[in-house]
């Protein structure tokens, strides 16, 4: 028994302070339950009152129920559209030269030409994405490129989420083109497949940052994102894989910053239809001019 006892502890449920009060026999602390009118009280003797309280205070912050996620931004519908954009450019383009519908040299006027991008012909950084070498080329961009490009979607919105897309995977040709020896050539879409694949991983990685979670939770995505440009940007003997890692890193960069907080509320905001017709904008004008030139 404990005379004169100090109360540490009040409830009106007995289960609440004979939890307390184990926890405190744990520790060396003797206590005793009282009924008080309507409720228990945890009562210890007068010595033991303050570290009582101090096991009490602890104990309460360790079973302290966690605090609600944050929701985030919610995603966008419509994404396939932008889906279906891409397969009818990719697959419009690849007609029409195979077709014979524009000029007989549309192929070799688009390609990535490191040399003739260096002489000024920009626009073959963003012309070279739509072209392919062959059948199986175009049905694996096609397939990546679709998948990622709806994830993105999802995240940032279709007309946002591709105008990022076009204008990443162009960028990343054209400091390939720049950069690189004269002799290189390269075509098709993968650049900006990956992109987009580093767009939706680093926007997702960034974008976890507002959320209590494990360190392994928060890097996940951008984990994952690596090593899915590791499996896929380095196979084939032809593989361009200066051109997927240079996709990857801008698509990075452009998926960081547009998480970022009052980046991330502002594209929200973004109407989609406009910034859609922009990434189409750019592939027409960089096609007009390769046409024209």
């Amino acid at each position: 028994m404990i005379d004169a006892g100090i109360e540490v502890y009040r409830s009106f449920w007995r289960r609440d302070c004979e939890d307390r009060a184990f926890m405190l026999g744990a520790v060396g602390i003797t206590s005793a339950i009282v009924l008080r009118g309507d409720h228990f009280s945890l009562e210890v003797a007068e010595p033991d009152a303050h570290r009582a309280a101090g096991h009490l205070s602890q104990y309460e912050a360790e079973n302290r129920p966690p605090e609600p996620v944050p929701a985030g931004p919610p995603l966008h519908p419509d994404a396939w559209i932008g889906c279906v954009g891409y397969a009818v450019w990719l697959l419009g383009v690849a007609y029409a030269i195979s077709n014979g519908l524009v000029r007989l040299d549309a192929f070799h006027t688009g390609e990535l030409d490191a040399a003739r991008v260096q002489a000024g012909q920009w626009w073959r950084a963003w012309t070279a994405l739509t072209l392919h070498l062959s059948g199986p080329h175009l049905a694996a961009n096609l397939g990546a490129g679709i998948w990622f490009g709806y994830l993105a979607g999802r995240q940032l919105g279709v007309g946002v989420a591709w105008l990022l897309i076009v204008a990443g995977g162009g960028v990343a040709n054209l400091l390939e083109g720049l950069f690189g020896p004269p002799w290189h050539q390269s075509v098709g879409a993968s650049t900006a497949v990956f992109t987009a694949l580093g767009l939706m991983s680093a926007y997702t990685w960034r974008d976890r940052f507002r959320i209590p979670q494990s360190w392994v939770q928060r890097w996940g995505p951008l984990v994952a994102g690596i090593s899915l440009l590791g499996w896929l940007g380095t196979a084939g003997k032809e593989t361009d894989i200066m051109a997927h890692l240079l996709g990857f890193a801008i698509g990075v960069v452009l998926g960081a910053a547009a998480a970022f907080p009052a980046v991330s509320r502002r594209l929200h905001g973004v109407r989609q239809w406009p910034a859609g017709l922009a990434a189409i904008a750019v592939m027409a004008i960089a096609w007009g001019f390769a046409l024209t030139s």
